[in-house]
């Protein structure tokens, strides 16, 4: 096959490496080889004469007989055409295929294919391209040499092979179901090559400047303990940040409550008055982490907030400046060494890149740290490495002691109780609703159907969802004076609400488990004994269940991808749809583990 020929095919069908090739396996085995003996129900192949033919209404039969087994067998068409009468005529000689059956003391084969050449077993693919082209693709590019040179070792290379040139091969694999096995080394070597691609798709850059701030004094100042966790993500930070020939690039991904606004802090306190940056998806979680900077960094560190219609402090002269993306459309945005953005999933890929580019000189870039809420397994964490350093915050500074349940009707009087019982203690709760207006094609209340049942018979209640302008501006009167909030999941990542201690989700098995537990992760902040009620009309749901015995983010993230597959790591951010087809990110960390290790070891031998 020509190259540019092959090319064209490759761009078709989306393949970057060999890899790829090798992992469009047969759809199906056609296998020729003449069978060694007779078996009711099952595929035979058999060498055939035409003894006689007979043609009745709606049916062709032909009588045959199979020499090497001496018996006689019916072939029976249903379909008939010109073209059967023809090659089936007496006398002449065939190898025909056909699952066997048995008419009353006779074996028989419905629509028996004769078939020219046997003896073979002949792999079948189903592709965006024609069979004869995928396998031009396969028969020069997928041999011994180039998989032992992806850096495969011998197990993986013959199971491959066998899999496309079942006639090569020793190995008797040619079916689709795959043994255990093969199953391990196709998760492998899947595994290793999505782990190739985003090392080959990853671009370091050299860093504007080193930062060597020190963050001791700052930790020392704050009137609680860090957690391990937080500890070690200060410590790969700073390591990070010392560099000047490679712009860091990481991920701190931790838990609800884990408390990742003390790494950011940290963090700035490195960056010191070469000036850092954080960009926040809404004002008032920008105004929260501005507040915290401004209560426990040290007076040294001048902080600034960024936002539209409410700034604070003069950030062109600030060593710390917290804003939304109203940062992107200031003309005089200082440079700084280090920009940070929380949520980052919130943020599309173009405004991340915008921020940083603001600030960059050239090819040098600054420092990069991306925070988020949203936990997810630690073989994802592994493969995402490979793009950009991650580092993950499991632990929480308190035991959270939240009591999930999943409820019904049945249980709302119950339910009523419990709220009317934390209110009386001046605590505060949250009913999330999956819509604002009324739908038919949703069996749940909507905010506007329900509100007037809760205004009129509490006080205190506010309102507000992601469409309002207002929300904001409600949110905060709801912290500081407000008893009930009722919301959609615009709530789900945001406000620190210290008093809510209840939340109730309607019709949560309409959401992800993801955004369950950032939605259960609004209630117990500080400690306080709280509750987490699913409302739903089928309570019986497995996954609700699971769910409510689960506090874990990350055991959250796992059970998440057992209930909806991965998306693509190379491409985009994961979300639902499919990108493995054997890999499971949610059990097989061990392979991905052993995968991570094979590809730093053929690296360091490169």
């Amino acid at each position: 096959m020509e190259e540019a020929e092959a090319k064209r095919l490759f761009r078709k069908l989306k393949i970057r490496t060999v890899l790829d090739l090798a992992l469009i396996l047969p759809s199906k085995y056609e296998d020729t080889r003449l069978s060694e003996r007779i078996e009711v129900g099952k595929t035979g192949t058999f060498e055939a004469e035409v003894l006689s033919t007979e043609q009745r209404p709606g049916q062709f039969r032909v009588r045959f007989f199979l020499p090497r087994f001496s018996q006689e067998m019916t072939g029976v068409f249903f379909r008939a055409t010109p073209y059967h009468y023809r090659l089936f005529a007496k006398g002449s000689r065939h190898i025909i295929q056909g699952k066997v059956t048995q008419y009353r003391s006779w074996l028989q084969i419905s629509q028996p294919k004769a078939i020219k050449e046997a003896g073979r077993i002949v792999p079948r693919y189903k592709t965006a391209i024609k069979e004869s082209e995928i396998k031009a693709l396969i028969e020069t590019y997928v041999s011994e040499r180039r998989l032992y040179g992806e850096g495969l070792q011998s197990l993986e290379v013959e199971t491959l092979l066998a899999l496309h040139f079942p006639q090569r091969s020793s190995r008797n694999i040619h079916s689709t179901d795959y043994d255990e096995e093969t199953l391990k080394v196709l998760k492998f070597v899947e595994a290793y090559n999505q782990l190739y691609k985003l090392r080959k798709k990853r671009r370091d850059y050299p860093a504007l400047e080193a930062l060597n701030g020190d963050p001791t004094p700052f930790i020392r100042s704050l009137p609680f303990a860090l957690t391990g966790d937080q500890g070690k993500a200060i410590e790969a930070i700073r390591r990070d940040l010392m560099q000047s020939g490679r712009a860091a690039r990481r991920m701190v991904i931790g838990d609800v409550g884990s408390g990742k606004t003390m790494v950011i802090l940290a963090a700035a306190m490195i960056a010191g008055r070469h000036k850092s940056i954080l960009m926040a998806p809404t004002s008032l979680l920008a105004r929260q982490i501005y507040d915290e900077a401004c209560k426990h960094l040290p007076a040294q560190i001048k902080t600034a907030l960024v936002v539209q219609g409410g700034s604070e402090g003069e950030y062109r002269k600030a060593d710390f400046i917290v804003g939304t993306h109203a940062l992107l459309y200031l003309e005089d945005l200082p440079r700084a060494s280090l920009v940070m953005v929380d949520e980052q999933h919130r943020f599309g890929t173009r405004q991340r890149a915008l921020l940083e580019a603001l600030v960059s000189v050239g090819e040098r870039r600054p420092h990069y740290l991306q925070f988020s809420a949203t936990p997810i397994p630690r073989s994802q964490a592994m493969m995402e490495s490979e793009l950009v350093d991650v580092t993950l915050i499991q632990e929480i500074p308190f035991e959270k002691k939240i009591h999930s349940q999943v409820i019904g009707k049945e249980h709302f009087k119950a339910l009523l109780a419990r709220i009317e019982s934390e209110l009386e203690q001046g605590h505060q709760a949250l009913i999330v609703y999956p819509l604002v207006e009324e739908s038919s094609e949703i069996p749940y209340q909507s905010l506007d159907e329900a509100r007037g049942f809760w205004e009129k018979r509490y006080e205190g209640v506010y309102v507000t969802h992601g469409k309002d302008k207002e929300k904001e501006r409600i949110l905060e009167e709801f912290r500081d004076c407000g008893r009930i909030l009722l919301a959609t999941t615009v709530i789900e990542v945001g406000i620190s609400l210290p008093r809510l201690t209840t939340i109730v989700i309607v019709g949560a098995e309409r959401l992800g488990l993801a955004t369950l537990h950032q939605l259960r992760g609004r209630v117990g902040r500080n400690g306080l004994e709280s509750w987490c009620y699913l409302y739903s009309n089928h309570p019986d749901n497995e996954r609700l269940q699971k769910f409510c015995a689960t506090t874990s983010g990350f055991d959250i993230a796992r059970l998440d991808l057992a209930y909806r597959d991965s998306g693509d790591i190379v491409d985009g951010t994961i979300q639902s749809g499919q990108k493995f087809r054997w890999l499971d990110l949610g059990e097989d960390e061990e392979i991905v583990r052993r995968a991570k290790e094979r590809l730093v070891s053929v690296r360091s031998e490169e």
